[in-house]
């Protein structure tokens, strides 16, 4: 008799035994290189390779890849979270169906944006609105996708972060968030306010992701921060909130440091009108340019990369609860950069929420 041995997969402590956080990532290994499976992380990461409504740059779908490869080269050891790589952060399989569905829709949604670009009433055009509505159901159907596997996570006690896609991907993370939290609020970090109503049509417009996240009744407050370019209805969308919406434009902020406020003056602010419990939404355009110059729509001015963990920084060390992140619009370039630049951020945000 041929006796066949046993084989018993090795446990998260072991795994963490015999992991050397100082050697070379394997190619096979997960995000970061770590050996962790997402049923062992504390942290799982969603990726949404989704950007159906984009209106000038292109690549947002390639975000989270691109961030997985970048992931490699980073460093496990971070001073502020020495022992994050133990915890576990692990990304689940990229959804191909919705990434093949996001190819397929884009294409309409080019043809829409055209037509509005060359003056047509798209509102009028029964070939245009069968096309609109075949963008709104599919990107219904991304949402629906994102709740249901967030969901799933968190109720695995897991902490979860989105990867996008564009910013559209994370409403059915909000809309998830809304239905365990009765009430919180919501970082946003960003160059644009995204409160356009339905921005051409599109009601799940990358553009319009906080217009719709202020559907959510559970969400009792944003707080954008490095905001520098709005139209006058996202403003009017903005101020019409009674207290609702705190806005934190690039232009403001500078200039208050100009006339001698320090970042943690500014930042004490910020998080001071949080409400205790806070989802992190961030678009990497939120940073200077120059970080993340394959960004869909780029802006001059923003923050710098130490300014943005910092402000994290100050929120986690105000006691206030952090109960999930999103990062979005990270899009490949000719090089490694914009990959790279976002991996660094997506870690620090996973030490802000388990670190």
């Amino acid at each position: 008799m041929i006796l066949i041995p046993y084989f018993c997969p090795m446990t998260k402590e072991e795994k963490i035994k015999a992991f050397d956080p100082n050697g070379a990532a394997l190619t096979d290994s997960n995000i970061y290189g770590l050996p962790f499976s997402p049923a062992e992380a504390d942290v799982v990461l969603v990726p949404v390779p989704w950007e159906v409504t984009v209106s000038y740059g292109s690549g947002a779908s390639g975000g989270p890849e691109h961030i997985m490869e970048a992931s490699f080269q980073v460093d496990l050891f971070h001073p502020e979270f020495p022992n994050l790589w133990k915890k576990g952060i692990a990304m689940i399989d990229v959804p191909q169906d919705l990434a093949n569905l996001s190819d397929i829709m884009k294409e309409k949604a080019q043809e829409i944006i055209a037509m509005y670009e060359d003056g047509v009433d798209v509102e009028t055009d029964p070939e245009a609105q069968k096309m609109q509505s075949e963008i709104n159901a599919a990107c219904e159907t991304m949402n629906q996708w994102v709740e249901a596997t967030c969901t799933y996570w968190m109720e695995q006690g897991k902490k979860v972060g989105l990867v996008g896609g564009d910013h559209s991907t994370p409403l059915g993370y909000f809309r998830a968030q809304a239905k365990r939290h009765a009430s919180f609020g919501i970082l946003h970090i960003d160059a644009h306010m995204d409160f356009r109503i339905a921005f051409e049509g599109f009601t799940y417009s990358h553009a319009s992701i906080m217009y719709n996240a202020l559907q959510l009744l559970q969400v009792s407050r944003i707080v954008q921060v490095g905001i520098r370019d709005f139209c006058e209805q996202e403003n009017d969308v903005a101020t019409g909130q009674g207290g609702r919406v705190f806005v934190h434009t690039n232009t403001a902020m500078r200039r208050s440091q100009f006339e001698g406020a320090t970042w943690k003056d500014i930042c004490d602010q910020i998080v001071e009108q949080l409400p205790d419990k806070v989802h992190i939404s961030f678009d990497i355009d939120g940073l200077d340019p120059t970080l993340c110059p394959n960004t869909g729509t780029p802006v001059p001015g923003g923050l710098w990369f130490d300014e943005a963990t910092y402000l994290m920084h100050k929120l986690k060390e105000s006691g206030k609860e952090i109960i999930g992140f999103d990062l979005v619009e990270v899009s490949p370039g000719e090089d490694d950069w914009n990959g790279n630049v976002g991996a660094r951020m997506l870690f620090y945000m996973c030490g802000t929420i388990i670190g």
